[in-house]
């Protein structure tokens, strides 16, 4: 029989755990919104927790936080949506990441968007990437629900464009 997972170390002492977050903020991320068409809604978060998993096949991870509605709803949901947002996005993550925000139909008002084919989620225009996924693996990790994803399609690509970007809890322009 397999060994089961070794022990977790002891968490960050008390002390340390500001610096820890000091830390982690210095850590600069591409901005996404992850789309999911629940029966209901259109339910949408803006995600800085994004990456490729693998090539073959193609795998990426979106890591949310695990008592958020958007996490309840992907912990359900197979399919969903993930836009990678330009610089000139900034207004529309903003409206993503606020806390009690309305459904995502609502915060795409004024916003050229499209309804993706694979996944049947919400995709805005104007980003630098759109993915459609379907969730093949979900890990609870501490306090986040890490999803993996298969990518179903690659609905557009832009030609050209800045990255909008986190760092230090601000979407700083770059150089």
């Amino acid at each position: 029989m397999p060994p089961g997972p070794a022990p977790l170390p002891d968490p960050v002492p008390g002390a340390d755990v500001e610096r820890l977050g000091e830390a982690l903020a210095s850590f600069a991320t591409g901005v996404t919104l992850v789309m999911v068409a629940d029966g209901r809604d259109d339910i949408g978060t803006t995600v800085s927790a994004f990456c490729p998993v693998s090539w073959s096949p193609p795998l990426v991870l979106v890591s949310l936080i695990g008592d958020s509605y958007p996490a309840e709803v992907l912990a359900r949901a197979d399919r969903f949506a993930v836009t990678v947002l330009g610089a000139g996005q900034r207004a529309l993550a903003g409206r993503f990441a606020v806390a009690g925000r309305p459904g995502a139909r609502l915060l795409l008002d004024g916003v050229p968007h499209a309804r993706g084919q694979a996944s049947g989620a919400l995709i805005p225009e104007g980003g630098l990437a759109a993915l459609e996924c379907a969730a093949v693996e979900r890990l609870p990790a501490g306090d986040h629900l890490l999803v993996i994803a298969s990518v179903l399609a690659v609905p557009y690509v832009a030609a050209t464009g800045d990255p909008l970007i986190r760092f230090a809890g601000r979407y700083p322009a770059l150089a």
